[in-house]
């Protein structure tokens, strides 16, 4: 320490410049000691996160003001001659002490309390903050899920305008992440039979009517979910672009029928459409109702879980259910409580009921396809999985892997963000061990006995290719066909109030949606 006290010193000597730095760091460091105690009394003269006026209002400054505004809307009458002065004058009065009384008197939100008729503005704010950040903030590559460059991409392929870019990449190609494609310096053209995949083709055995599926189809989402014009409009698009349409876990209703495409009927834990309630309020499969509700699909999907709340059961408020969804879902209406999907099923409880299973939906079918579709979880409950198909001789057509990035109308936080396998991760290791096992062919895909349908913010033609590069044979999209019909990404779907009228049952808000006009948009971006 000596030794550097000493080097100061004679830099001080030496050099003016350094001499008044020195003198400086002591005079700042000599504030520094006398004023610790004044800084930590004063502590609270910063702003803790509220501007400075709104910090100094209380009840008694909101009672001074609602005074003085009571006393000028009194003097306001012999002054002003117009009526409309004062009238306006006197209903702000009014309304500035209803609002304050009010949140004065309310017990939720404490700012409100504290801060009569101010407070109220930061509600307001946080309000209306996802729309000032999605159209003045954030750049283009920004938002989640979507970003604005890929959902432009949907608006403009679904209305068949130039979606071209100019200018080369707005990417960063260096940057850790980047992904791209390795072309082929002699590409050939690819027949319109080869853009189209047969399932259960390979197993003759128990599949008599194979599915010709297109390589980009609608995935699962539900009637209850979607409102009736955006299920109608979907189903149509699907049937005029040649590509399926998965009825989600909601069943099939009236409007997917009266679309004609090709139905995927997803069958979920509560059986809707396919079952009926037993003793205790239980909802258990009915194989009869299944056989007549078979005859409008093309291949059924028995849902183990999905990407956005894998492991968790669904549910749809009473409030929400309406006569037609009521059908679809066989209940009885009017609905006295609200309509709940438990977390697994309880027509098999272990891998080899489930393959079972699979062979009485095949038999009731007359020979349908059928497939599981599923979030990878725990590897080893896969494999065991596996080892069930491959013990019983009984395996499904096609498993749907669906990624921890999928879509939801609604679920809890910790499911959506911190639950299930990635799609990249969790469509490598099925592809793997099927690979493995002998039930899909290591180098031609059209041979394996087993499918693979990806979903998982599937939207451009790379995320399409990126998946095929990994094992899929077929891709499943659902949000990216929700652009398609007009989703601004509002984030609303769990509120009933979609401002495009897609995910609402408010029928004045799915009154917007135009079904027939909608129907080679949904054709075009496909």
């Amino acid at each position: 320490m000596a030794i550097i006290q000493a080097a100061v010193r004679k830099a001080s000597l030496t050099c003016p410049k350094t001499r008044l730095n020195t003198q400086i760091l002591s005079t700042l460091s000599t504030k520094t000691a006398d004023n610790k105690e004044s800084e930590q009394v004063n502590i609270r003269s910063h702003s803790a996160g509220l501007p400075q006026f709104l910090e100094n209002w209380t009840r008694s400054t909101f009672r001074y003001v609602g005074y003085g505004l009571v006393a000028l809307s009194t003097v306001s009458f012999p002054i002003f001659d117009e009526i409309l002065v004062t009238s306006t004058l006197t209903a702000l009065t009014g309304a500035y002490w209803y609002v304050g009384l009010r949140d004065i008197r309310q017990h939720q939100q404490t700012i409100r309390r504290n801060f009569p008729v101010l407070g109220n503005v930061r509600y307001l704010l946080e309000m209306i903050r996802p729309e000032i950040r999605q159209y003045f903030v954030e750049s283009d590559d920004e938002a989640v899920p979507f970003d604005r460059n890929h959902r432009v991409i949907a608006y403009q392929r679904s209305k068949g305008v130039n979606a071209t870019m100019a200018f080369g990449t707005r990417r960063d190609v260096n940057a850790i992440g980047y992904e791209w494609v390795n072309h082929s310096l002699y590409p050939t053209k690819i027949d319109a039979k080869e853009q189209r995949v047969m399932i259960g083709r390979n197993n003759p055995q128990w599949c008599t009517q194979p599915y010709s599926s297109s390589l980009l189809n609608i995935s699962a989402m539900s009637y209850g979910a979607l409102s009736d014009r955006a299920i109608l409009a979907l189903s149509s698009g699907a049937k005029l672009g040649q590509f399926s349409h998965n009825t989600g876990e909601g069943g099939i209703s009236d409007f997917h029928k009266e679309g004609g495409a090709d139905l995927i009927w997803n069958i979920g834990t509560a059986y809707f459409g396919c079952g009926k309630f037993a003793d205790g309020g239980v909802r258990v499969f009915d194989p009869d109702m299944f056989a007549e509700n078979s005859v409008h699909a093309k291949m059924m999907e028995i849902k183990l879980s999905q990407g956005a709340k894998p492991a968790h059961g669904g549910m749809l408020p009473k409030e929400k259910i309406s006569p037609n969804i009521a059908k679809a879902r066989n209940l009885e209406f009017p609905v006295l409580e609200d309509c709940h999907s438990p977390a697994r099923h309880n027509a098999f409880s272990n891998p080899t009921e489930m393959c079972h299973f699979m062979q009485q939906l095949r038999t009731l079918s007359n020979g349908k396809p059928v497939g599981i579709k599923l979030c990878l979880g725990q590897p080893e409950e896969f494999c065991s999985m596996v080892k069930a198909f491959l013990e019983t001789g009984i395996h499904p057509d096609f498993i749907t892997v669906d990624g921890a990035e999928g879509g939801t109308g609604a679920a809890p936080p910790e499911f959506s963000n911190s639950v299930g396998t990635p799609l990249v991760e969790g469509l490598t290791f099925v592809h793997s061990l099927l690979v493995g096992v002998g039930l899909r062919h290591p180098t031609d895909k059209s041979n394996s006995k087993v499918a693979l349908i990806a979903s998982g913010k599937v939207l451009t033609g790379f995320s399409m290719y990126k998946s095929f590069a990994l094992g899929a044979d077929v891709c499943n999209a659902a949000r990216s066909f929700l652009f398609s019909l007009g989703c601004i990404q509002a984030l609303k779907c769990n509120t009933n109030t979609c401002p495009t009228g897609i995910t609402t049952q408010d029928p004045e808000l799915s009154w917007g949606l135009v079904s027939n006009l909608l129907l080679a948009e949904r054709a075009s971006f496909q």
